[in-house]
């Protein structure tokens, strides 16, 4: 009942600048799907909600990582309408993932194959996708959205990290409504 989201949001992909160019400057071009088996929110298009630096800090971090990837790190904006969300800051959709993932078990039990597991630092997460790819599949979902908890704590003690971010997949491309070049300076 309430996984139709109301509303447009703002969001922020970090890419190469000729990416970024070729995206804005031509209506037919759109962002590619990331389909690798430890994307954690699944198959789609990711963005940062609301944070273009965090998208600039990622295509800094890629180039580092992969410099033929990236060569000129850059960021594009995009107006989203997540139409169908499966939301994961929602108790109910939590729910769901959870008897995804018993689901999942037990497929993999009764055949004798062994488990995945996600990485240590949770940054390659192939149990994740698999969970929410067969929660996903056959459905009518449109994205999916979560909180990742990533970096160092901001002081010590602290909850809350020097990387958190609010990520969105957007499954169907029909969702972005168009791109944008980010006004803000991004340092």
């Amino acid at each position: 009942m309430y996984q139709k989201q109301t509303g447009l949001i703002l969001a922020f992909h970090g890419c190469d600048l000729k990416t970024q160019k070729e995206v804005l400057h031509s209506p037919s071009n759109i962002l590619r799907a990331s389909k690798n088996e430890y994307d954690w929110l699944g198959n789609g298009l990711y963005f940062w909600e609301n944070s273009p630096e965090r998208a600039m800090r990622f295509a800094r971090e890629v180039k580092k990582r992969e410099p033929e990837k990236i060569k000129t790190p850059a960021v594009i904006g995009a107006v989203i309408g997540l139409g169908k969300c499966l939301d994961l800051l929602d108790a109910e959709n939590l729910e769901l993932v959870k008897a995804a993932y018993a689901d999942v078990k037990a497929i993999f039990e009764s055949a004798g194959k062994p488990f995945p597991q996600n990485s240590d630092n949770l940054l390659l997460r192939p149990l994740d996708c698999l969970v929410i790819e067969h929660l996903l599949d056959g459905t009518d979902f449109d994205s999916v959205r979560g909180l990742f908890p990533e970096g160092k704590p901001l002081y010590t003690g602290a909850g809350f990290r020097d990387k958190d971010h609010i990520q969105i997949c957007i499954r169907n491309a029909d969702c972005i409504k168009g791109y944008f070049l980010p006004r803000k300076t991004i340092g």
